[in-house]
């Protein structure tokens, strides 16, 4: 891949709820900023996102509503898509593994796997514990007597006959690839934690259904269908092997879902000779007021409800600024409030109101220097978290410059200087406002591009970029 490219990726959601909500928005947003972040830098970056459609799980909430499994996920991949566009995500396709290019591919990439013998070339036995809402095998050591801890429901007892892949037999190399770096793993503690499960030996899993027919079929025994947690990883495959962007620079994943990203997916691509993703970062779980999100309990924020309060630039900030990301964290909307007032609201915002307001008020020409001070040490360590994905670090260096701007403007008092001297005061301190906007445009893309036209004289009058909460 041409080293000026970069292809970034998040994991296509899951149907755990029927529209979309805040931990779906969470990574979504992440990966946003970091592929606008290096497009900025003059990188071909492209997003891919989308819908994972298959397997039992959706067959089952389709039945729930009535509807064909395919009339179910159209609906539902059309409320994601609506809900990136309001949220101001730039990806380069919404894939939906029920995409014909993505079937083909897939059936593709499983024949492959079965010429190169990475899967048994007969089906076998399998006994097992199978919870729905997972779609996966649990052991009984996964469970709390007796129940799935996550959906607290008791796993079926599935017996049938399948294909299975052979990571036994890529064990070793696996660990080697690990701990080598060429499969970088983070956060480090998530490299560590797949690492300690290698160790303890793996296990050849199956990869096929016969009793389920929402499913790709595998291309060498079309009365078995691919495992959802199968086909539904070489997604990123689809896209990348056609238009020349393989391997992905980034895979961005929920830490419950990493096995499948860090075991099974290298060993996939491995097998049939493919080259491996540079780098698969696992983001961390958040509750909401400290407790699990449920629409039991009622506390599911849509991201809808975000923006309605927050504008959509206020929502792509308060997501990423409340925690590390790659932690575990809580959200609430006490806390969201708080971020949006003190670094919104009363930061960035006042700050460029009061500057702009001394920049109109006088009829002095207005030609200001463009952004200065990009090769501060404050802005390469800026850029630096925001390439290792540290979001949350990355803003508290833009909030202490902030801080640092209106002190300076406390201290001087520019409204009570003379003209030539309020001018002098506005050529040195509008650069760097204009600095602050071009690095906060990956996070703040529609408020960016309103500061810069402010500072050019392309805007007369504009209201306030964060109005106050009511």
């Amino acid at each position: 891949m041409d080293k000026n490219r970069k292809y970034f990726s998040t994991t296509p959601i899951y149907y755990v709820n029927d529209v979309p909500h805040i931990g779906h928005a969470y990574p979504t947003v992440a990966a946003d900023v970091i592929t606008r972040y290096f497009k900025q830098k003059g990188y071909d970056a492209r997003l891919l996102t989308g819908t994972d459609e298959h397997g039992a799980k959706i067959a089952e909430a389709a039945k729930k509503h009535g509807k064909e499994p395919k009339e179910y996920t159209d609906e539902i991949s059309e409320e994601f898509k609506k809900t990136w566009r309001e949220l101001n995500i730039d990806y380069i396709r919404f894939i939906r593994t029920t995409d014909e290019d993505h079937i083909k591919v897939a059936q593709t990439f499983l024949q492959k796997l079965y010429d190169k013998g990475a899967i048994d070339p007969k089906p076998r036995l399998y006994k097992g514990l199978y919870c729905v809402g997972h779609e996966k095998f649990m052991s009984p050591e996964e469970l709390v007597d007796g129940i799935c801890p996550d959906h607290k429901i008791k796993p079926i007892e599935h017996s049938e006959k399948n294909y299975y892949l052979k990571l036994i037999d890529y064990q070793d190399w696996l660990k080697e690839v690990i701990l080598s770096g060429e499969l970088n793993i983070k956060p480090e503690s998530k490299r560590n934690e797949i690492l300690g499960k290698i160790k303890q030996g793996l296990e050849d899993i199956s990869i096929s259904r016969v009793s389920l027919e929402w499913g790709i079929p595998l291309p060498f025994d079309k009365t078995h269908t691919s495992y959802v947690w199968i086909e539904a990883l070489i997604n990123y495959y689809t896209y990348g092997s056609q238009n020349n962007f393989w391997p992905a620079d980034l895979h961005l994943v929920g830490k419950d879902i990493l096995w499948f990203h860090t075991v099974i997916w290298p060993i996939m691509l491995h097998a049939i000779g493919e080259e491996l993703p540079k780098q698969i970062f696992a983001h961390g779980f958040f509750t909401i007021n400290g407790q699990k999100m449920s629409k039991t309990i009622g506390n599911v924020i849509s991201p809808a409800d975000l923006v309605a309060k927050y504008g959509v630039d206020g929502t792509r900030y308060v997501l990423l600024a409340a925690f590390p990301f790659g932690d575990d964290g809580d959200f609430g909307w006490e806390i969201l409030d708080r971020i949006y007032t003190a670094d919104l609201s009363n930061g960035l915002g006042n700050l460029v109101s009061r500057i702009y307001k001394l920049f109109t008020n006088h009829t002095y020409d207005h030609q200001i220097q463009p952004a200065v001070g990009e090769n501060s040490p404050w802005v390469e360590s800026y850029k630096l978290l925001i390439e290792d994905l540290q979001f949350s670090i990355a803003l508290d260096i833009i909030r202490k410059e902030i801080r640092d701007i209106d002190v300076e403007i406390n201290k001087i008092k520019p409204w009570e200087l003379q003209l030539e001297d309020q001018k002098f005061f506005l050529q040195r301190i509008i650069p760097r406002i204009l600095l602050l906007a071009k690095l906060l445009q990956p996070f703040l893309p529609e408020t960016a591009e309103k500061i810069l036209k402010q500072f050019s004289g392309q805007i007369k009058s504009a209201p306030p970029l964060f109005p106050r909460l009511r």
